[in-house]
């Protein structure tokens, strides 16, 4: 069997089939966006991506500083995707012979201004030559009260679907550079078209874990009953929800917030706006749920959108279209183990 048609999380359901902890300490193991590990009434969170030059990020549009920064930010994500916080990470690199110096000390700038923002501590990790390009991994461990972690399997029926921020901004900006790199080819003193486009470049490149919408939560007194953040597509990213809570959902299409400038730019392509932003990955916005009860504090809630309800797993998953008709829920997020091009983190 092609390790393709199972596709990233088949493969990781097939290899860690059985695999029960042995350890009392060891709370949730491989399924969520981190471990939890208990220590007393805190609960410690793991987790890991490795990064490789070709698949998952492209040197000739990627500053290395700013490949540092968003290397420790997607860890972060994942700890803000558990309501907790990140305390500490690892690095460990792959470095080819083409890399100087001057080249890692960058990328370590990248990555130690985003510990500086976001108040991490970078603790240790490896380095190793490598003969295919950069390799980056990053382990990062964070921190949650044990009655305040939110996995993806909580979701119930009636529950309130919420998302931070805007979708579809990063894949607009990877298709921009993408564009951009093609045009260049061969020209000498190529100045790239990036003007009224800067904040899809910025989303691609540079994104913020959202640090800010769990402290929201947090002063609101909600505790969210499910949360994933957003790095392969809303569509991938609500099913796995539906499937580990075994619920269905209706999200709406008029709902799901969408900027101006990735609007023009799906235009400018002639691609499907609403397909982009289901799809295409790399936001880093929360997606979450939360009782129905919550529906007033939500709205108020800054950089917050409810964009759908959770139903009984016999409806299905699908999105009502603006003329009202359903659409079924694919994953159609990107793959990275059948995925024949590159794409960034």
């Amino acid at each position: 069997m092609e390790i393709s048609e199972l596709g990233e999380f088949g493969l990781i359901d097939r290899l860690t089939k059985g695999l029960d902890p042995v350890n009392p300490s060891t709370i949730k193991g491989v399924g969520d966006d981190c471990a939890i590990l208990r220590n007393h009434d805190t609960d410690i969170l793991v987790t890991t991506d490795l990064l490789l030059e070709g698949v998952h990020f492209d040197l000739t549009y990627v500053p290395i500083k700013h490949l540092g920064y968003k290397s420790a930010i997607v860890n972060f994500s994942d700890v803000y995707a558990m309501n907790g916080r990140p305390k500490q990470i690892t690095v460990s690199l792959g470095i080819s012979k083409r890399f100087t110096v001057e080249h890692i000390e960058e990328l370590f700038a990248g990555i130690r201004l985003a510990c500086e923002i976001y108040g991490v501590d970078l603790v240790g990790g490896d380095t190793t030559s490598s003969r295919q390009g950069l390799v980056i991994s990053i382990t990062c461990i964070g921190e949650a009260p044990a009655d305040k972690v939110v996995k993806r399997s909580g979701a119930k029926d009636t529950d309130l679907i919420c998302v931070s921020g805007d979708l579809g901004a990063a894949y607009m900006g990877l298709q921009l550079l993408e564009r951009e790199k093609v045009a260049s080819a061969g020209q000498k003193d190529f100045i790239p078209q990036f003007n009224g486009k800067e904040y899809l470049v910025e989303r691609q490149l540079k994104p913020e874990a959202r640090r800010d919408i769990i402290e929201e939560l947090d002063k609101a007194g909600i505790v969210p009953t499910s949360m994933m953040d957003i790095s392969d597509g809303l569509s991938s990213e609500l099913l796995h929800i539906c499937k580990q809570s075994d619920t269905g959902c209706r999200i709406y299409e008029d709902r799901i917030p969408i900027d101006y400038q990735t609007a023009i730019m799906a235009e400018e392509l002639e691609m499907n706006l609403v397909t982009a932003a289901l799809n295409g990955g790399e936001d880093y916005e929360l997606l979450f749920t939360v009782p129905l009860h919550y529906h007033e504090q939500i709205e108020k809630l800054p950089g917050v959108k409810l964009i759908g309800h959770i139903t009984k797993p016999s409806l299905g998953c699908a999105m009502i279209t603006r003329d009202g008709a359903e659409i079924p829920l694919r994953a159609q997020g990107w793959n990275p183990l059948a995925a024949p091009t590159t794409k960034p983190e």
